[in-house]
This record gives C-alpha cells, sequence and structure tokens, in this order.
C-alpha cells in the first residue's frame, strides 16, 4: 500500500511522500489526448502548466506508475480532466478521465458528509456518545467506551495506536462489519484518549454502522442515493465487487518482492466500506471537488449540505507533529500547522491553507487537495503504490497557480525515495549484522506447530508440512507462507503472495519446561505497509479441542 513515509494502503493521508522505484527500462506509452471539458480548458491553464503532459509523463517514468489521471479545478470550473499511459501494464488501453480508480481513503470524507447530513436531519448529532447509537460498542477502556462521540470516530485521537485492528480487514478477512466492530474491545490502547494523533482505519467501521443505524440503508445504498446521485457522479462505485467486464477501470500494480511490478488483482473491501472502498474517475471526483469547494452547494443551487457542517469538517481536531522533510529538496513543503478534521487533513503551502488526503490500495494510491481561498482543487489518481508520483504532480499545480516558480518536484521526491530505500537497506543489514548464524532452533519443528490465539485478531495455524514450518491466518486467506529459521527461535515468515510486500519475523518465547508461551511479529522490512500491524499481535497456544471463541 505503500506510502512509504507514513506508509498508506489504507490510510495513506499523513505520508507527505513514499517509496517509489526507478524508471522502467522500456519506452513509457504516450500520454492520452485530454477529455473534452470545454474549448477553453487548456488556454485557462497558468503558463506553467502548458507543459503539464510532458512533465506528468516525467513523473511516470520517474516512478514507474503505468498510469495517471488527473484533475484541476478552478473558480467553479473544470480546466483539466485528463489521463495517462495505460490501464495496465503491456496492455494498450489508456488511461482517460473517466478510467475508474480505488480512491482508499478519500472515500472517508464522504463517510465525514454523510454524518454531518444525518446530523443536519435531526437523525444524529455529532456530538452524541457512540453507545447511544450503537449500545454494544465497546473499547478496550470504559472512559473511552462511554466517551467515544460520534466526531471522534472520524479524527485519528481515539487513543487507539497507528493502524490498530487493519489486520482484522486487512488483507480482505472474513469478518463482517460488525464482527470487526466488535472485537474492538480488545484492541488495546497505546495513548490517552484525544492526546495524540494516530491515524486508524477501524473506527470507520463503526462510523459505517451508525450511518446504516440511523439511516435506516445500507452504506452503500446511501453513498450512491445521497451524494452520488445529486453530485452527479454517475460512474463511481462503492467497492469493487460493483465493477463489470468491459469497463473503464484501471489495473493496480505493486513490486513484488519490493521488485518487479506486476498486476495485482482488484480487492473487494467489504467490512470497513466507509474506510476506504470507492472507486472513482478524475471526471466525477472534479464534481466533488467544486461542491467542497463551494461549501456544500450542488450545482442546481441546492446544498448537500450547509455551510456550518463543512466548517465542521474543516475545523482541526488534532494536531500533527511537524517532521523535519527528509531530503533538503522538500524543504518548501514543510507546513507551518497540520492536523486533522473529519476525514480531512489540514496544512497549508506557501501560507493558503490546504485541505486534503490521500489513499491507498493494493497497487494503487492517490490524492485529493484542495485551496479552499483560491477555489482550487486537484486529483491525482494512480494505479502504481508510489506516492512520490502523486506529490510531484500536486505540487507542480499547487506552485503554479500560486505563482511560484517552477520546482522540479520528482527529482525532488526521486531524492526522497533514494534515502529511504537506503534506509531500509541499512535496516536490513543491521539485523544480518546482529543474526547469530550458528544458533539453531531449541526445539524440533513441530514444537513449535499449533493454533495461536490473540486476542483481538482471533487465530493463527502454524503446521509442519514437508519438513517446513507453515504459518496461515485463519480468516485471512492471503495471509499464508513458509516459516523459515532465522536465529535462536525466531523465524520469517515469506507470505506466498509476493505482492505485499510484508514479510515478518516470529519471535517464540518458551517456558521453564520448553514449552511455547508466546508468539510475537514484527514486519521485516521498514518499507511494509502500516496496516499489517503484526506488531500488536498477542499470540499464545490454544490447547487442544478448545473450540475458536465465536463472535
Amino acid at each position: 500500500m505503500s506510502l512509504r513515509v507514513l506508509s498508506p494502503r489504507l490510510a495513506g493521508c499523513v505520508a507527505l511522500l513514499v517509496l517509489a522505484t526507478p524508471a522502467w527500462a522500456e519506452p513509457a506509452p504516450p500520454a492520452t489526448a485530454p477529455a473534452v471539458v470545454g474549448s477553453s480548458a487548456q488556454a485557462a491553464l497558468p503558463a506553467q502548466l502548458q507543459d503539464f503532459g510532458a512533465y506528468v509523463d516525467s513523473a511516470r517514468k520517474q516512478f514507474d506508475v503505468p498510469g495517471i489521471a488527473v484533475a484541476i479545478v478552478k473558480d467553479g470550473q473544470v480546466v483539466l480532466e485528463q489521463g495517462y499511459g495505460v490501464r495496465e501494464l503491456g496492455k494498450p488501453a489508456p488511461v482517460d478521465a473517466r478510467t475508474l480508480f480505488a480512491i482508499a481513503s478519500n472515500t472517508k470524507a464522504f463517510t465525514a458528509a454523510s454524518l454531518q447530513m444525518l446530523a443536519e436531519e435531526g437523525k444524529l448529532d455529532m456530538d452524541d456518545r457512540v453507545i447511544d447509537h450503537l449500545p454494544w460498542f465497546q473499547m478496550s477502556d470504559p472512559y473511552v467506551t462511554r466517551e467515544m462521540r460520534i466526531r471522534d470516530l472520524l479524527a485519528h485521537r481515539s487513543g487507539l495506536g497507528l493502524g490498530a485492528g487493519d489486520l482484522l480487514y486487512w488483507p480482505p478477512t472474513g469478518y463482517s462489519t460488525r464482527e470487526v466492530v466488535q472485537h474492538l474491545r480488545n484492541v488495546p490502547l497505546a495513548t490517552s484518549f484525544r492526546s495524540a494523533y494516530a491515524y486508524d482505519n477501524i473506527l470507520f467501521a463503526v462510523a459505517t454502522l451508525v450511518i446504516e443505524q440511523v439511516s435506516g440503508q445500507g452504506y452503500a445504498d446511501f453513498v450512491r442515493n445521497r451524494i452520488f446521485k445529486p453530485v452527479g457522479m454517475d460512474e463511481s462505485l462503492i467497492d469493487m465487487s460493483q465493477l463489470k467486464p468491459g469497463m473503464d477501470v484501471a489495473m493496480g500494480h505493486a513490486r513484488f518482492n519490493f521488485a518487479e511490478l506486476k498486476p495485482v488483482p482488484p480487492m473487494a473491501w467489504s467490512n470497513n466500506a466507509g474506510a476506504g472502498g470507492i472507486y472513482a474517475s478524475v471526471h466525477d471526483l472534479a464534481k466533488w471537488m467544486n461542491l467542497q469547494l463551494d461549501g456544500g452547494k450542488l450545482p442546481d443551487g441546492k446544498r448537500l449540505f450547509s455551510e456550518e457542517s463543512q466548517k465542521q469538517m474543516w475545523s482541526m481536531l488534532i494536531p500533527m507533529k511537524i517532521a523535519e522533510p527528509p531530503v533538503p529538496e522538500l524543504r518548501d513543503m514543510r507546513p507551518n500547522f497540520a492536523g486533522y478534521g473529519e476525514g480531512w487533513s489540514l496544512s497549508d503551502y506557501h501560507g493558503q491553507r490546504l485541505v486534503w488526503h490521500t489513499g491507498g490500495w493494493p497497487g494503487m494510491v492517490s490524492r485529493v487537495t484542495l485551496v479552499p481561498e483560491l477555489k482550487l482543487g486537484v486529483v491525482v489518481l494512480t494505479n502504481q503504490e508510489s506516492g512520490a508520483a502523486f506529490n510531484a504532480v500536486t505540487y507542480r499545480v499547487l506552485d503554479a497557480y500560486l505563482g511560484k516558480d517552477k520546482k522540479d518536484w520528482v527529482a525532488a521526491y526521486a531524492a526522497a525515495v533514494k534515502k529511504s530505500e537506503g534506509n531500509a537497506d541499512d535496516s536490513w543489514k543491521k539485523h544480518e549484522a546482529a543474526r547469530d548464524r550458528n544458533s539453531k532452533p531449541s526445539l524440533p519443528l513441530a514444537g513449535y506447530a499449533g493454533r495461536y490465539r490473540d486476542p483481538w485478531y482471533g487465530d493463527v495455524v502454524v503446521s509442519q508440512q514437508g519438513g517446513k514450518l507453515r504459518m496461515a491466518f485463519a480468516k485471512t486467506a492471503q495471509l499464508a507462507g513458509s516459516m523459515e529459521p532465522w536465529q535462536h527461535d525466531t523465524f520469517i515468515v515469506r507470505w506466498d503472495d509476493r505482492s505485499m510486500n510484508a514479510d515478518a519475523f516470529v519471535s517464540y518465547s518458551l517456558d521453564a519446561d520448553g514449552k511455547v508461551r508466546e508468539v510475537r511479529m514484527e514486519p521485516v522490512s521498514p518499507l511494509t505497509d502500516f496496516s499489517f500491524d503484526f506488531q500488536d499481535l498477542r499470540l499464545a497456544p490454544v490447547k487442544a479441542g478448545k473450540a475458536t471463541k465465536a463472535e
């Protein structure tokens, strides 16, 4: 998922740069022709963007992105909506303005808008307690359970750690949305309630259930009927399961083993749609951006939501720490403030307020950026896991409309990517240096096999097959792989699905009698997406014959 400085797949919104990889060896596909947005569209672009197509293609080549789609809106008008490159590597079908991409966590703004719309109708109050609408809702701390408000679900200030609970639905699991939320009672908190920002997805599953409970409709039906239809987002879909053969849709691409770029199949996400399920085109998202920039007003003059609701969505609920840019080339983008509202990130750039979000999905990452005071919006959708590409494109557009000199953001992000990759290499070298290659496991392999249970995830099974150990997460089909000894009682599990780039150390703790007391895990690479929250698992052996607890 792979915004990599804070990795993005589901979250995406906090990363300011992302891992990417070297340019393709083969020639890049040609850019497609611009979508028809009016004869004056090209003329409306600032002079800095007259070579925009060539610039986007340079970003595609540098960061190995087969296809990119971009839309720019200004003062209520669509001044550019265009596709560049191809939908799938090795196939000729071009990306255009109507190509559907998974927008992942950019879905969160739709979830926030849905709740505000229901609040305007008097069906809830944003400061209602969650238990007022879902009496069975429970966090691991009774105080947080009692005090969690609807607004808190959207703000990443619950006390949960970064990506906490993501393994309940990422990669796709067999849990229902309600089961995901029921497991929250066992997900530990990392900080005090409302004391710190930490990006999560699981509370948007709670928000999804609140919307369904209050509206009497499924989340997909509510968003489709109450948002997509009035806004005119006729091409947008709630989930991959709605894709049909022959649709104009991009295929995601990932670097298998952090190396070879290959397509990855679309992923259906039915148990947390409110956190990141939507598929949309830049053509439709241009309408969404204009709605936002016009304070919730629809083209016919009616309102989807009020200016007051938008003010709440765009008000900072929790500040974020501002880190120094990893390389000098990115110094210009360091904000003076940063925080999170309701489904939106908030910061500034050269004195202008930005309201924005990113999203990451298997093989796709994206960014939506609004500059409210300039009535400016830009959306960049990509079909590769490189946030460096969408950031380089976004900042070129922002500079053009802010009257700044041209800056080669492609080169700037390439420098950041190089450093990020170097840090990952250093991390692996440290592991190698610390490894005792002469050590052997304390037990025969059969001693490590068994069924293990984590309080919040559930069961993980380790079996001995053909003289080797295999690990399988009971509710996650993709999390199956072979284990190889690393040192002492630690193994590395290498997942069969090499697109995930999420191999993990598996460390056994033994009791005084040489029996397994606990199993802990952690990602091998710092480039692994944070949604693989293996480090939060506390796996204990399950006694033979003990049934899995039904949820």
